[in-house]
């Protein structure tokens, strides 16, 4: 809130203080021209090629990665005036240092390249978010085509890395019960690399997993068969009516990893998920860590990304669908309140150190 004082404050801003923040504006085009160029790097597969660390001049990075030598020049240029890649001017060869590989590759704990993807991805949709703040509504979900290809590794490295070891010991007996065999439903699975890890690790479980993306599901379905799993299907289905039209009692287990906050209508689908559990099910969810307050987001180590990720695509696909647009940043008291008014009398909250950007609720009836 802008208050009186706040604004005096601001117009009385020192030169100095506005001289920092000119240098601040020129280092952001600086690093958002990085990020584009991260994740040109990422995805035509230059930082992999580098990842070893030895000494390349341009014309031999081009010819190991495949790709032309005019274009890989001019992305050197970048990537060195960006200080990421070393330069050997006398001997015209470039290098990535080994710690910068780490964050850059999956050779370390977690690519950051990956999610320099969603820079260039969401910027397609300016034009149809510029329409938007004109005269409100949504972008729909077809508009963005590259969405799944990034879910599917940000899933890679924060839900599918830690799935045996940190997320699932969360719900103490889960694994034996899975053993043991029980029926599992991912709402949102998107492609669904998690269902199908599981679906391997335990052929007596049967796994089921719903998302409104028609080629999501395709995908996932065309997969599952190539890796002989006849224990997981995949469903393409909307669930805004999810509270209605739940089989009732049909799941064991109900997971949901970072897909509720932009439903069209979350509570619907948390109500839906609870309908569905049966009466000693669990609702194990991931969803983003986050106040939903801009005083106490201003923060948040990813907060500024966030905030942007739900304007170009969280918030905007559920309003598109006439929902309700909660957006990326709804935060854990929204969720935790939405929770509670689905039916769920026991809810926990857990942070794992793996991952800075999601909350992990174990949610039961009682």
């Amino acid at each position: 809130m802008c208050t009186p004082e706040s604004l005096r404050r601001i117009d009385t801003a020192t030169a100095g203080e506005t001289d920092a923040f000119e240098q601040r504006l020129l280092g952001t085009l600086n690093e958002s021209a990085l990020a584009l160029m991260l994740s040109i790097g990422h995805r035509c597969g230059l930082l992999a090629t580098m990842v070893d660390g030895k000494w390349r001049d341009c014309d031999g990075l081009a010819d190991e990665a495949g790709l032309n030598a005019r274009y890989v020049r001019e992305w050197l240029g970048a990537m060195t005036s960006a200080g990421v890649v070393e330069l050997d001017y006398d001997e015209r060869r470039y290098r990535l240092p080994a710690g910068y590989a780490n964050l850059l590759s999956d050779s370390g704990e977690a690519n950051l390249a990956v999610y320099a993807q969603l820079v260039p991805q969401l910027a397609l949709v300016e034009d149809d978010i510029l329409e938007c703040f004109h005269n409100g509504g949504g972008v729909d979900y077809s508009r963005y085509t590259r969405f799944h290809d990034f879910m599917a590794e940000d899933s890679s490295q924060t839900v599918l890395a830690a799935l045996f070891d940190h997320i699932l010991p969360l719900v103490p007996g889960l694994a034996d019960r899975l053993e043991a065999g029980i029926r599992v439903l991912d709402a949102g699975c998107g492609r669904g690399l998690a269902l199908m890890r599981l679906a391997a690790h335990f052929p007596a479980s049967r796994f089921t997993g719903y998302d409104l993306s028609g080629d999501a599901i395709e995908w996932a379905n065309h997969e599952a068969r190539s890796r002989g799993l006849d224990n997981v299907r995949f469903e393409a289905r909307d669930l805004s009516d999810f509270d209605e039209t739940a089989p009732e009692t049909a799941f064991d287990l109900v997971t949901t990893f970072d897909a509720i906050h932009d439903q069209a209508w979350p509570l619907r689908v948390l109500s839906g998920i609870r309908r569905s559990l049966a009466p000693d099910g669990v609702y194990l969810a991931q969803d983003i860590r986050a106040s939903g307050s801009h005083a106490d987001d201003r923060d948040h180590p990813l907060g500024t990304f966030l905030y942007a990720v739900s304007t170009m695509h969280c918030m905007t696909v559920s309003l598109a669908q006439g929902g309700e647009g909660l957006g990326t940043m709804w935060g854990r008291e929204k969720a935790l309140e939405y929770m509670r008014r689905a039916g769920f009398g026991h809810v926990e909250v857990h942070e794992l150190a793996h991952d800075i950007q999601n909350d992990y609720y174990v949610c039961r009836v009682a």
